[in-house]
């Protein structure tokens, strides 16, 4: 009797090693799949999050589209992400900021479809102004360079926008130059479609968000 005892006490200690492993691999599985489904649930939140982004982009530029379906029917402007596209020639003559009669009636039939687009969306146009990479110096020397007449052109939009009937809380104007070209400026051709002015809606820096940056720069 006393030997088997002395047996049953001899193997306790293995079955409670193997015990004690067996409860520490349970415990890891439990972990890892705990891991591994908070993983999926989070490429699922992710996977919901990014498909309503598309259907909003989507909706939007349905909605962009409808508003301008004329002038984009009549050809005088394009629409491409989101951005309005004028060709340079119909608002311009060559290395001109002053605004061409056909350019100004184009402008004009755009305030009204605009204005309402925005009406109901935290959005501002941004007016962009862009040109091909011939030096505008040597051409006409009222501007600088590309940049000035750039920001020039834009602002002439800007300027005719408002005074045709936009609101000028609801616009702002920026100058590209020469960079952002559409097309390599290879010939007369492709810098034809590098002058250009563009629109495009973009969301408003609340108040709240301008104030948080205002208070965070130095000094």
């Amino acid at each position: 009797m006393l030997e088997h005892d002395q047996d049953l006490e001899s193997t306790s200690p293995a079955w409670i090693s193997f015990a004690d492993l067996m409860t520490g691999l349970l415990g890891a599985f439990v972990l890892l799949l705990v891991g591994v489904m908070a993983a999926q649930l989070d490429m699922a939140s992710k996977l919901e999050d990014e498909v309503q982004k598309r259907q909003v982009e989507e909706q939007r530029r349905i909605s962009l589209e409808n508003a301008l379906a004329i002038p984009l029917a009549s050809g005088r402007i394009t629409l491409n992400n989101g951005r309005i596209g004028i060709s340079g020639k119909l608002l311009f003559e060559l290395n001109s900021d002053k605004l061409e009669p056909e350019g100004r009636q184009l402008l004009k039939s755009l305030v009204l479809p605009l204005r309402s687009y925005l009406q109901s969306r935290e959005e501002m146009l941004m007016v962009s102004g862009f040109t091909d990479d011939s030096a505008v110096g040597r051409r006409n020397r009222q501007f600088e360079d590309n940049w000035e007449l750039s920001a020039q052109r834009a602002l002439t939009v800007t300027r005719t926008l408002i005074e045709e009937g936009m609101p000028s809380t609801m616009l702002f104007a920026a100058a590209f130059g020469q960079e952002q070209a559409l097309v390599p400026n290879t010939d007369d051709k492709a810098r034809a479609q590098n002058r250009r002015v563009e629109i495009a809606p973009v969301p408003k820096v609340d108040k709240a968000s301008r104030e948080r940056k205002t208070n965070t720069q130095p000094g």
